[in-house]
């Protein structure tokens, strides 16, 4: 599934989700669930009641909406392909090269850390490796 299918789908689920809310609001001023569901004292219509109820809803309803496609655009481009210099591996950054570690800081929750593999420590520190054994 590609990712603009996925935040289609997304999108359209808060959509769906943000739709019953406002049915339900307005259901409940029309049909008076209350009354008829539990047996409440009836209640007349209050359009206005259910116009603004309906706004606040309409309201959060574009503003989760635009942060949710802000977001999922973001991961999109944060999963993108990325230039990297195959020597040095820094990475191009408009046409600046920049370490990889410092690239990733910036742009993730992602902390550094550094080791060896053990192809790398047999590589490079071989016969100091071998001289402790």
């Amino acid at each position: 599934m590609t990712k603009d299918i996925i935040t289609k789908k997304l999108i359209l689920y808060q959509m769906v989700g943000y739709g019953i809310v406002m049915f339900l609001i307005i259901g409940d001023e029309v049909l008076d669930l209350p009354h008829n569901i539990f047996g409440a004292p009836a209640t007349p219509i209050n359009w206005l009641e259910a116009f603004i109820e309906s706004s606040y809803v309409f309201v959060l309803f574009a503003f989760s909406t635009y942060l949710s496609w802000r977001l999922l655009k973001r991961i999109k481009y944060l999963e993108g392909f990325l230039p990297v210099c195959s020597f040095c591996k820094r990475i191009r950054v408009g046409e600046n090269w920049i370490p990889i570690e410092k690239y990733i800081s910036e742009h993730s929750e992602a902390d550094f850390t550094h080791g060896l593999c053990p192809e790398c420590m047999e590589k490079h520190y071989g016969s100091l490796f071998h001289e402790d054994k």
